[in-house]
């Protein structure tokens, strides 16, 4: 008995998404009888999936024909845009954050610029990325790298800015230098936050993907996308819709476990 407890408990996470799966295919076959089968259903979703992942090699990858992808082929080409982007505002954001928790100077300078720009909409970027890149796919990345920092760059900031004056006396009484103080008191206080800036910055990340992707074209996900719509599959539209999702849901448990790792105590 005390197994097939234990058992359920760790099988619960996985109970709970089967059930959230089932009610969002309910949800999705009562808008295909309420729209009278203009939004395709799950049927025609399935027969999509078989045709995308076992009738056509997901994996095709022909650079003599650059406009048929197989569908990993195209959620790759998304994930390496995002993961460029991301990583290139974490770079820049990790250390500004640190800089304005840590001066007052530097937050009362830079704060205002954050509030301006943050709100700024993705596509409002992609026109200035073309101008100063030359190109579609860097301009996409760039639409990633502005959109994406912000949440790293205020929790970074937050976290070291909460910093108790406890732990700061400690590093004074031991007359810690500014790295050790940087490696020993706030990095490690402060972590907790930075990761979850980051899990933010990643959603920003992987949902301004298809929007920048549907104004550059070429290969990814976003234009597979508006591909489908443009060609009538509407099935393709709502199983990519899925994938994202799917994604997206991977992207956000692994920074989530990363922080319950390093949670500071």
């Amino acid at each position: 008995m005390k197994s097939f407890k234990w058992t359920f408990y760790k099988l619960q996470p996985l109970f709970y998404f089967v059930g959230s799966v089932c009610v969002l295919i309910l949800f999705w076959q009562f808008i295909f009888w309420k729209t009278n089968g203009d939004i395709p259903g799950p049927e025609a979703g399935k027969i999509a999936m078989q045709e995308l992942f076992i009738d056509e090699n997901p994996f095709y990858n022909n650079p003599e024909d650059p406009n048929y992808k197989g569908i990993l082929v195209v959620l790759y080409s998304s994930l390496m845009r995002v993961f460029t982007g991301f990583i290139l505002g974490s770079l820049f954001a990790i250390p500004i954050g640190f800089l304005m928790g840590s001066s007052k100077l530097a937050m009362n300078l830079i704060n205002p610029i954050v509030q301006i720009l943050r709100p700024v909409s993705p596509l409002a970027w992609f026109p200035l990325g073309m101008i100063a890149l030359k190109d579609a796919a860097g301009a996409t990345i760039f639409m990633i790298f502005i959109t994406s920092l912000w949440p790293t760059l205020i929790n970074t900031a937050v976290g070291v800015a909460s910093i108790p004056d406890d732990h700061k006396n400690v590093g004074k009484a031991f007359g810690f230098s500014t790295w050790r103080y940087v490696t020993k008191i706030m990095i490690p206080y402060s972590l907790s936050h930075v990761i979850t800036g980051l899990r933010l910055s990643i959603g920003v990340a992987w949902m301004v993907i298809v929007a920048g992707e549907m104004l550059s074209g070429g290969l990814g996900i976003g234009f597979f996308v508006w591909d489908s719509y443009n060609g009538g599959s509407l099935e393709r539209v709502i199983l990519a819709i899925f994938i994202i999702g799917l994604v997206g849901l991977a992207l956000d448990k692994g920074f989530n476990a990363l922080q319950k790792r390093y949670s500071y105590a």
